[in-house]
Order: structure tokens, then C-alpha cells, then sequence
């Protein structure tokens, strides 16, 4: 886990450094580009999404998925838990756009589809799939309590895209959610490979972030969010505390983004 110190660093070379792009994400949707970021003696890698290249959207105001990518961050520190890289709002070689800590991915991917017969022990199954050949299958998730924790930072940001890929495993153990834009809309909107904790109660661990959520100053992320979105991301908030439990799968809408992977 980060220290604090760590965190300021982080956020002070995102705001202040020197971008320089190296090339653009082609399998993302808005455009996303990768830059090199300098500043004070110290290079990193990191992701940069320009508010203009955001495409619209019927159901998110369009210019505002920057702000989302960064609001979700806030809310991340808020649980006392590093789920989400370090993300300001900053201009760039494109405009303002969000700017975010590249995470180099090491080790086995945490969400994927696994043969029916052969799902890792400790493992959570989500939802039965067919390979080519009419083999079986399942989309199927770790059970890693940063996972479970993950899982319940999708709830409180009504996140409508949790994506395999969107999951992440860092060199040093940690578990990380990227691509946030499509979060914090006041409707039900949860579309998440997450489900693996449907229905089951809290952990300890996650009750307290919850909770440590709900009694944060709101200055951090509310700047990016309506009024109204502030205050439905503190009411999932509540309404997960209460019930105790992981939400069930919805039985009105999709409840998968597509693709899963």
C-alpha cells in the first residue's frame, strides 16, 4: 500500500510534470493516449484523456468524463484504500483532459474466462459462456479481498463499465481499477464483472471503508459532480451499509458490460 508521502508525489509529478505522448490506446473508446511525464528529476509513465476526444453520450453529459476519472479517484481515497492511480484534472498537449499514474501490470490477470471444469481455487464464477467449439466456459473473477473491496467502490460509484481489463495487478501486490468515465449517474446504471460477492454479506474491511466514505468531506470529489450526483454516490453509500450485503444482479438491465473482457 502506498504511504501517504507516496501519494503526494504521485499527484505533485501528474500536476506539475512535463507531458510528452507516446502513442494512442487504439481499443479505447474516447481517445486515451500514454505519455512519458517529467518533472523534477523523476519520468513516469501515465494515461491522458482529453475532454476532446470524449465522444458523446446519450445518457452522460458530454465534456464531463474527465472530471468522472478523477471524482472516482477521490472517492477511492476517501475509503482509505489506493483501488484507483493517482488522477488530477490538467492541461495537456490535447486541452485539459484527465491525466492518471500508469499501472504496469504484473502477474496472472484477475478477471477472465476459464474452462468450467478448471476455475482457480478461490475463485468466484459470474456467468456461463461457450468457446468456439461449444466448449464450456465461465467469466469468472479472483476472490482477493482488494477485489471484494473493488467490487464495492463500483457500488458506491454506480460504475456502468467494470470491465475485465479494467482490473488491474500492480509489481508490488496491488489491485487497481482504471477507466472510471462512465460512473457517478444518478439512475442504476452498474454493469460490473464484479459480481462474484452478489447477495453475500460485507467483510469487515469493506464495512469500515464504506463507512469511512460516509463521513468524508465531499470538497474532493463533488467539485466534478452535480449536486444531485454528489448526493446519490452518498446514498448507495448508505443503502450498502444498511443492507450489510453485495448487491444481487439486477433483474431489470444489463447487468454485464460489453464487451466483459
Amino acid at each position: 500500500m502506498k504511504t501517504s508521502s507516496e501519494d503526494t508525489a504521485d499527484l505533485e509529478l501528474l500536476t506539475h510534470g512535463v507531458l510528452e505522448i507516446e502513442g494512442l490506446l487504439v481499443e479505447a473508446s474516447n481517445a486515451t493516449l500514454r505519455a512519458v511525464i517529467e518533472h523534477d528529476g523523476r519520468t513516469a509513465r501515465c494515461v491522458y484523456k482529453p475532454v476532446k476526444g470524449e465522444k458523446p453520450l446519450w445518457d452522460f453529459p458530454t465534456g464531463t468524463l474527465a472530471g468522472r476519472e478523477v471524482a472516482a479517484f477521490e472517492v477511492a481515497r476517501a475509503f482509505g484504500v489506493p483501488l484507483v492511480p493517482p488522477t488530477i484534472l490538467r492541461d495537456g498537449p490535447m486541452g485539459q483532459g484527465a491525466c492518471q499514474l500508469w499501472i504496469e501490470e504484473d502477474g496472472e490477470p484477475l478477471v477472465g474466462f476459464v474452462p468450467a471444469a478448471e476455475v482457480p481455487e478461490g475463485w468466484h464464477a459470474v456467468a456461463a459462456a461457450r468457446g468456439p467449439d461449444g466448449e464450456a466456459y465461465h467469466l469468472a473473477h479472483s476472490g482477493d479481498p482488494a477485489v471484494a473491496m473493488l467490487a464495492a467502490l463500483d457500488v458506491v460509484l454506480n460504475n456502468a463499465d467494470r470491465k475485465g481489463a479494467h482490473v488491474l495487478h500492480d509489481g508490488g501486490g496491488g489491485v487497481f481499477g482504471v477507466d472510471h468515465g462512465l460512473s457517478f449517474h444518478t439512475e442504476p446504471k452498474l454493469r460490473t464483472v464484479l459480481w462474484g460477492w452478489a447477495g453475500e454479506p460485507l467483510t469487515p474491511e469493506v464495512t469500515e471503508a464504506v463507512e469511512r466514505f460516509t463521513t468524508a468531506d465531499p470538497e474532493g470529489f463533488a467539485r466534478y459532480l452535480t449536486d444531485e450526483e454528489t448526493a446519490a454516490t452518498f446514498a448507495r453509500a448508505a443503502k450498502l451499509l444498511a443492507d450489510g450485503r453485495f448487491p444481487e444482479l439486477p433483474a431489470d438491465r444489463a447487468a454485464l458490460p460489453w464487451p466483459p473482457i
